[in-house]
């Protein structure tokens, strides 16, 4: 039996900064999970990932992460991904010195 598929978004890290970030619809790689493209297809999952492997100036590390629709965009599902989008944790800089994300 086949699994059925879950909504997933493409996350990777910025090549540069090594920030988590997320594929938007438009192509766009944002640093805020909930501008990103909710995926709910999985050949359109596969397309959107190879994209996004194609793209190695970029991002590094791409891969599908679950998520689930929220009031205001894709929100992380497992601990993982919602830790990601909270940015480095050794100590407060960066995202963390503005405050938290969700």
């Amino acid at each position: 039996m086949t699994r059925q598929f879950t909504p997933k978004v493409v996350t990777a890290n910025a090549l540069l900064e090594g920030d988590a970030v997320w594929l938007t619809e438009d192509d766009r790689w944002t640093r805020d999970i909930r501008e990103a493209e909710l995926i709910e297809d999985e050949a359109h999952g596969d397309i959107r990932l190879l994209f996004a492997q194609g793209q190695p100036d970029i991002v590094v590390g791409a891969y599908l992460a679950d998520a689930r629709a929220g009031e205001t965009g894709p929100e992380p599902v497992h601990f993982r991904e919602a830790f990601r989008t909270r940015g480095p944790s050794n100590y407060a800089h960066g995202k963390q010195e503005a405050g938290p994300n969700f």
